[in-house]
């Protein structure tokens, strides 16, 4: 089983959760608001919060738990769907995990997802 998360911009989100919706077999995935600073540091004309007065980007961050053949069509719907090519489109990382536990029913590995 692998985790992807991905860090996108707000205004992509109903375009990356069409693009997730068209796989088979992926079951679902969580979405954070989260703020944060790249390389740009909070450049342009873009929406901006201050905390401690250091500005900060809005972004989304998406958590999806999948078996390891759905990884590289996750990566190419989100990475199509958020791209604009301009700085601060965001982020993808990849992990692995080890185990996944279904509190409800005890199930475990891969059916637990």
């Amino acid at each position: 089983m692998k985790e992807i998360k991905a860090y996108i911009k707000p205004h992509k989100l109903p375009a990356v959760s069409q693009a997730l919706h068209k796989i088979n077999g992926l079951s679902g995935m969580s979405v954070t608001r989260v703020y944060g600073f790249g390389r740009s540091r909070a450049k342009g004309n873009r929406e901006k919060v201050v905390i401690d007065t250091v500005e900060y980007n809005p972004h989304l961050k998406i958590e999806i738990v999948c078996a390891e053949e759905l990884v590289e069509p996750v990566i190419q719907a989100i990475f199509t769907s958020a791209h604009t090519g301009t700085r601060g489109d965001g982020k993808i990382y990849v992990s692995s995990v080890e185990e996944a536990i279904r509190i409800s029913t005890g199930e475990r590995g891969e059916a637990a997802v």
